[in-house]
């Protein structure tokens, strides 16, 4: 006899999100390899080992790694204040981690650009002492911190919240001081979480245009970004951009498929305890 499910539907439900799913995601993506096929194996490795375009991959990856680095430490730190401490203007805070999802990209950039700038409010402080921030590799760095700080935020937060501080009271009457009971009794709860919302944030800042390109400077070889990269080549060759975004395609996908799978894995060891 044929067993019903407890919630019927389920064809139906199947069906349409496999269509959105193909229509929205796969589609796209069959269509840019497509496009890349008919360059050739010896055009597409030509198109993306042109030295410019090698450049602003490897500064688009190494501003993203570092980008995430930083996040996932004073993401981390935001989400441990906001979940163990109850203080004045919490919910305000809390309000606030949200913002770079709001606010359109390209407010965020101009405004980074504005109080980064040799003369602005805060970057003429730093030119006192020779330090350039807006249109360097800098401001490259300190725009996809801003706009992917949520995600480490959201992500560790929730675990946070359901971890109970009993642990830690248990580790201290064990006589572990502070710096153990963090590296032995919470990083081993947040890391799931935390390695999944660094995969999402990295995968963001890969393709971030909107709030970098003001503050980026654009100076080939040294400060150009590859979603520039990209659009400039979408107005005079169509393939060698697809062949380009389907490059950082399978770069952004053997990351996340690391990541995930390593995130499996501690999900998996941490759950066996």
């Amino acid at each position: 006899m044929r067993q019903r499910n407890v919630l019927p539907g389920f064809g139906l439900s199947m069906g349409i999100t496999v269509f959105s799913l193909s229509l929205l995601v796969v589609l796209p993506f069959a269509m840019m390899a497509y496009t890349t096929t008919q360059m050739g194996w010896t055009g597409f490795w030509e198109t993306i080992s042109q030295p410019q375009v090698t450049a602003a991959i490897k500064l688009s990856l190494w501003m993203s790694f570092l980008a995430m680095l930083t996040n996932m430490v004073f993401g981390t730190l935001v989400a441990w204040v906001l979940v163990r401490y109850e203080f004045w203007g919490k919910s305000l805070i809390n309000a606030l981690v949200d913002l770079p999802f709001a606010l359109p990209t390209a407010v965020t950039g101009i405004s980074l650009a504005t109080l980064y700038a040799p003369n602005g409010l805060i970057g003429q402080w730093f030119d006192k002492f020779g330090i350039q921030v807006a249109f360097t590799p800098i401001g490259i760095w300190l725009a996809l911190v801003v706009v992917s700080f949520p995600f480490i935020v959201r992500a560790v937060q929730p675990v946070l919240a359901e971890l109970s501080v009993e642990f830690e009271e248990a580790a201290a009457v064990l006589g572990a001081n502070r710096f153990t009971t963090f590296r032995k009794v919470i990083l081993p709860e947040l890391l799931p979480a935390l390695l999944m919302g660094a995969g999402m944030m990295f995968a963001r800042a890969t393709g971030e245009y909107g709030s970098v390109i003001f503050i980026a400077g654009n100076i080939p070889m040294q400060s150009e970004i590859l979603p520039l990269i990209i659009s400039k080549l979408e107005q005079f060759d169509v393939q060698g951009a697809s062949a380009v975004a389907l490059f950082m395609l399978l770069i952004s996908f053997v990351i996340l498929l690391t990541i995930n799978i390593v995130q499996w894995k501690l999900s998996r060891r941490v759950g066996a305890r």
